[in-house]
């Protein structure tokens, strides 16, 4: 059965800032995410490349629901450890939760990707997504995870290049306003394209590499365009005229069926030298 969180030392991700009254929000978002068709084809490229096999030990960073250090669990069998570290308390209950129905022999700790709370050379894989777009100092995530990886271990770091972001229908100007301010909002937009230089810098050797345009339906995206447009206009970024007509140009796209959004994910497998 999966095992309750342990506790850690204070969590360093912007995410860990989300309050109780939205967890349940976002809870929904990655469940709605983790259904599009580009999500679960990195996910499956991912799982692929890194190779996890029955005995190893393996660490989820950014664990989120649970959903693939669960598929750890199955790799790894008896014989093996599968670990999911997040840094929101209320994340990891919920994870726990699901883990424990699925009878998951998964283990949830609470934690920071900046001090992870296991000792050197303690894994043999370490899956790590979405999560350094919310990190002040990946350099510094970096160096914890090659850490706490044997020599000749496996590091798979998946990430969003938000200034790869696409929309249509809307106003240039209005569309690319709400863009600046959902980047500056962001601690580190352009980690996709990072990915492969920080693992080298930190004594990684790298083995491949996979990207996605990951193309958000209407359902998936109407919400964040919301969150976005109200935001931005509580912050003065665009005004109220501004973001009514974006949200009917939307609407009215999706309606006739000429709607896009997407993002590019960028995906980096890499070893310990």
């Amino acid at each position: 059965m999966a095992q309750g969180p342990v506790e850690a030392s204070a969590p360093s991700f912007h995410v860990d800032r989300i309050d109780a009254g939205r967890i349940d929000e976002l809870v929904g978002i990655l469940d709605v995410q983790a259904e599009l068709p580009g999500i679960r084809r990195m996910r499956q490229w991912a799982h692929e490349a890194l190779a996890v096999r029955a005995g190893e030990r393996a660490l989820d960073i950014g664990a989120g629901t649970g959903s693939e250090v669960m598929v750890f669990a199955q790799r790894v069998g008896e014989d093996g450890a599968a670990v999911g570290l997040d840094p929101n308390p209320m994340m990891l209950a919920i994870a726990l939760r699901r883990a424990e129905a699925a009878g998951s022999a998964a283990r949830l700790v609470h934690g920071s990707v900046y001090h992870l709370p296991f000792p050197d050379a303690s894994f043999d894989a370490v899956r790590c997504e979405r999560v350094y777009q919310h990190l002040d100092d990946p350099a510094a995530a970096t160096a914890e995870i090659a850490r706490v990886l044997r020599p000749g271990g496996r590091v798979l770091l998946i990430d969003s290049d938000w200034y790869t972001a696409i929309t249509h229908p809307g106003d240039p100007e209005v569309v690319a306003a709400l863009g600046a301010a959902m980047l500056a909002e962001t601690p580190n937009p352009a980690s996709g394209r990072r990915l492969r230089g920080l693992l080298a810098a930190g004594g990684f050797a790298i083995d491949d590499q996979g990207s996605e345009a990951v193309i958000w339906d209407p359902v998936t995206a109407r919400p964040l365009f919301e969150q976005m447009n109200e935001q931005a206009v509580r912050q003065g970024t665009v005004t109220r005229e501004e973001y009514d007509r974006l949200i009917a140009e939307l609407d009215a796209g999706i309606a006739r069926g000429d709607f896009h959004f997407s993002v590019t994910m960028f995906a980096v497998l890499a070893h310990k030298v």
